[in-house]
């Protein structure tokens, strides 16, 4: 009994190893949502800082809203219905012997995004405007008893942005916007953990994976960050957009819960693998939109943009947990900073009816080295179809689709309690988008 009191003291190392395996992998992929504008997604997302068409440019580009006469209300809605498949190839637990369990199923989840953005005329030179919006997110969730059950089974993450917005005219072809984000983030992610492993480093009489647990981990915070916006309007058939939206940190606070097997409570006899409550800094990025919009007929015109985004703020995610016999856990992120290029085309049918398409190359911020199952990484490229009808001078409708191929991912993450994860990953992603708005 001696010597098993000596060994829990080995169990806070493996609390640490198997809650940050959870905690930072909420984070594995570029998960930023593009899903800002229907007549966007017609153009797969290119160009959306110079397009300026309706109120949503609140969200791409605050300059854009000295471009819109009237008051306006503009709602869309999102399907996003995304597919991402594992293939095992050689887990392994960390004795050597193969993890057990399936690939997962179907790990992407269908979910819809709405928005809503509204626009005021305060005079010909100012204008006001109001967005709420969902600008990160992602949600996957495996099977319980697949083979990568000890890094993760389910991941959720939600943003909803509340964003105040003022522009104004400084000349007749240069405006300037700015915007206030109000950003409410919540996230849930849960694994299970091999307890059997645990009880055996400790010398008790168990083998891995024959005994399995499981923790969920939920949190919630308020923040709040910036948008700024300029645009330059050199003639009437050219416009030059620059957006930048600001990081945001998140102060993520909650819960982390802990299921044990009823054989291995004594595992928790030194205050390990209990209920507690848990806190992460979540970075999210900022990005810089550089755009243009050309018209080179009266029926056709061009978009095109390249946007930066500062994912290299993710080099580590700590987790702090209240528990005191529960140390800081921190996990190297290493991603990095990306540019998403993208060019569309528009083509004016008649006066009511735009067809639109575009595509737009975006690469992952994940190397293969630190894919994670959460959200598997690989470099994506967008094409988009979409058409706008208005039938009456108040009132517009837009349609949109977008196809996203993505490369697939290998991973081989490895954790003391979790063995080792080694596969690849296949993933593509459907959205549909339908938008009205309302002008009055």
């Amino acid at each position: 009994m001696k010597q098993l009191q000596v060994n829990l003291l080995l169990v806070p190392i493996f609390v640490v190893l198997t809650v940050n395996a959870t905690a930072n992998s909420a984070l594995a992929g570029g998960f930023a949502l593009n899903e800002q504008s229907v007549k966007a997604l017609g153009n797969g997302f290119a160009g959306s800082a110079a397009s300026a068409e309706d109120a949503s440019t609140i969200f791409a580009n605050p300059a854009g809203l000295t471009r819109l006469e009237d008051n306006s209300v503009v709602g869309a809605t999102f399907v996003i219905s995304p597919t991402i498949q594992f293939q095992n190839q050689g887990s392994r637990v960390v004795t050597g012997a193969p993890l057990t369990g399936g690939n997962g199923g179907e790990a992407g989840v269908d979910v819809v995004i709405p928005n809503i953005y509204a626009a005021w005329s305060v005079s010909d030179r100012v204008k006001l405007g109001l967005g709420i919006n969902v600008p990160f997110g992602l949600i996957t969730k495996y099977d319980n008893n697949w083979v990568g059950r000890y890094q993760a089974v389910e991941s959720k993450l939600s943003t909803y942005n509340i964003n105040p917005t003022i522009a104004a005219k400084v000349t007749d072809n240069f405006s300037v916007g700015a915007g206030l984000n109000i950003q409410y983030a919540e996230a849930t992610l849960s694994n299970a953990i091999d307890f059997g492993l645990i009880g055996r480093s400790v010398g008790l009489p168990t083998l891995p994976q024959q005994a399995d647990g499981f923790v969920k981990v939920t949190g919630s915070d308020w923040s709040v960050g910036y948008n700024l916006g300029v645009m330059y309007e050199p003639s009437k058939s050219t416009r030059i957009g620059l957006s930048y939206r600001s990081p945001i940190t998140q102060d993520i606070r909650g819960n982390a819960d802990f299921s044990v097997p009823e054989n291995l409570r004594i595992l928790t006899a030194r205050g390990q693998f209990t209920d507690t409550g848990a806190s992460a800094v979540v970075k999210l990025p900022d990005t810089l939109s550089l755009a243009i919009y050309q018209e080179l007929s009266p029926q056709v015109s061009v978009v095109g943009d390249v946007t930066w985004t500062q994912w290299s703020r993710f080099q580590e995610l700590r987790v702090k947990f209240d528990n005191p016999a529960q140390a800081d856990s921190v996990q190297p992120e290493n991603w990095n900073d990306t540019y998403r290029v993208g060019v569309g085309v528009n083509y004016a049918v008649n006066d009511k009816l735009t067809l639109r398409t575009g595509v737009t190359y975006d690469p992952s911020p994940i190397s293969d080295q630190y894919n994670t199952p959460r959200l598997p990484g690989g470099d994506r490229t967008l094409i988009g179809f979409g058409a706008s009808y208005k039938p009456s001078k108040s009132f517009n409708v837009d349609i949109g689709y977008s196809h996203v191929f993505s490369d697939d991912s290998l991973i081989n993450q490895s954790s003391t309690t979790a063995g080792t994860l080694t596969g690849k990953f296949a993933s593509e992603v459907d959205i549909i988008g339908l938008q009205v708005n309302w002008q009055f």
